[in-house]
């Protein structure tokens, strides 16, 4: 038998924003697509008319496009194995329950939520499964006539599986081995709904992933409880030979690492929880990642290593880098908690790591909401001098405003600390030396500033610090003939000018 094709799917329901959770089972998709020259195939689960929010497709579609994590098929990419919005494939599950029940290997039930509430308060811990399905109101306790009169009445009904007792299913777990559940604990799950003529997601994910080919379902680790129904589902249906492989993702945890991952930790923490900012129509608006100001590359760099080990000290890895060494059999059995700090120092990284250029873009609207407009070349070179100070773009206006902005005032705590009482003076003459300087590159200036401080025998530390003062108007700033080169003669004269005047 010819090895099979690799395909996988992300297959999110539109119920809201997309849970940075499913961002990392997506990636790891992803990645696991590429590195075996597979298909990612995108599929929308709204089975639960209920559930759908208007927008939330879109909203996860822009996600993925800003993350850079790219769909071979699927909604709004084609393929050949559409529709891929489940609501869309009413009538090809409706062939596939009918083929379930046919064989005995489902049942149409009638029973009303009150009698099934009547029944659980009736049992403890009611099940409806082969213990109990015989005391039901459904085609296995109805004769088919009694049956068809209900549905030609318009009855409403649920078709449900069919499960035979005591029997051990295995399931082949990727990551945990091999995991072993008694058909007994599981009941008659429904599988189709009369009302809104919808499967649910169990039979639906099934049907969708054998048409669709996919080879291999990787997926959080709340599905596991609900794989050896899906296992026997395939083996209803005689697909057993081509079921998909199964891979169950650990959770990502809270940082303090007891329970989930939620929104709530998000806001009691002050990170995001999702890729873009989420608003819904009623409600508080949600935080981004993307509007938070981290970069893309960094988010992902981040997000594979929660529950995934390369299997080497790297940590700052490209997606190429990631796809050649990733190894589904290298992730977590346990749960990943969210160190949301190690997500702010990636994206450190990866600011030192971008050309000054593209950060220098990335700044423009930062200067803008500013009301400066300063030389493109101006705003490259101080992002090449800047950018290891901070860990989001926004935050280089704090730490290199003077460049663009002539200080205002003058810190209080420097002035008392470093302004002297002959600092005026040495400013005076040090502005006389400078505007007599031809060269006045940052090599140009260090050596006749320095040479003019020994001449005339001052405290080197006395000049720099009034001289920081000066043109930076607190004691901050990276070495200051970087500063004057940047300023340029004119501007460095007006600010130790107006300093002068001010301090004396």
């Amino acid at each position: 038998m010819a090895e099979r094709k690799v395909r996988v799917r992300f297959a999110p329901s539109p119920t809201g924003a997309l849970h940075i959770g499913g961002v990392r089972t997506a990636l790891y998709n992803y990645l696991f697509a590429r590195q075996h020259g597979g298909d990612l195939i995108f599929r929308i689960e709204d089975t639960d008319s209920n559930r759908f929010v208007p927008g939330a497709e879109e909203y996860i579609l822009e996600s993925f496009k800003w993350l850079g994590i790219h769909f071979d098929e699927g909604v709004s990419f084609g393929g050949e194995h559409g529709p891929y919005r489940q609501s869309e494939r009413r009538e090809i599950y409706k062939k596939y329950v009918q083929i379930l029940l046919d064989n005995d290997k489902a049942y149409i039930a009638f029973d009303t939520p009150e009698e099934l509430d009547a029944k659980r308060a009736e049992i403890a811990n009611f099940q409806y499964d082969a213990s109990t399905r015989g005391m039901m109101r459904n085609s296995l306790t109805m004769s088919k006539e009694e049956v068809d009169a209900l549905i030609a009445e318009g009855k409403q009904y649920v078709v449900r599986f069919k499960i035979e007792p005591n029997e051990n299913v295995h399931v082949n777990d990727l990551i945990r081995g091999e995991v072993v559940i008694n058909s007994s604990i599981l009941d008659d799950k429904v599988l189709y709904k009369s009302a809104d003529e919808l499967p649910t997601y169990h039979l639906a994910n099934i049907v969708d992933d054998h048409l669709m080919e996919v080879s291999h379902v990787i997926r959080g680790e709340e599905w596991l409880p609900s794989a050896p129904l899906h296992v026997l589902l395939y083996r209803a249906f005689g697909w057993e030979d081509t079921m998909p492989e199964f891979a169950h993702l650990p959770l990502l945890l809270k940082p303090e690492g007891n329970g989930k991952l939620s929104k709530r930790d998000g806001d009691r923490l002050g990170f995001p929880v999702f890729p873009l900012e989420w608003r819904p129509e009623s409600g508080e608006v949600s935080s981004g990642y993307r509007e938070s100001g981290y970069l893309p590359e960094a988010v992902i760099n981040f997000l594979a290593l929660l529950g995934w080990n390369p299997g080497n000290d790297q940590e700052v890895m490209s997606m190429d880098e990631m796809i050649q060494l990733f190894d589904i059999h290298r992730c977590s059995k346990s749960g990943a908690k969210f160190d949301y700090k190690k997500g702010i120092w990636f994206n450190h990284q990866y600011i030192q790591l971008k050309p000054n250029e593209e950060i220098a873009e990335l700044f423009l609207p930062v200067l803008k909401e500013h009301g400066v407009e300063a030389p493109f070349e101006k705003v490259v070179t101080v992002v090449g001098m800047m950018k290891d100070r901070v860990s989001f773009i926004k935050e280089l206006w704090d730490v290199c405003s003077f460049f663009f902005v002539a200080p205002a005032e003058y810190d209080e705590k420097t002035v008392k600390k470093r302004w002297k009482e002959d600092s005026a003076k040495c400013m005076t003459e040090l502005a006389e030396v400078i505007a007599g300087i031809e060269d006045f590159s940052i090599e140009g200036q260090e050596k006749v500033v320095m040479d003019w401080i020994a001449e005339k025998g001052y405290r080197t530390g006395n000049i720099m610090n009034a001289f920081r003062l000066t043109l930076v108007g607190e004691g901050k700033g990276p070495h200051m003939f970087d500063i004057s080169w940047v300023l340029g003669k004119e501007e460095t004269l007006a600010r130790m000018k107006r300093a002068v005047e001010v301090l004396k």
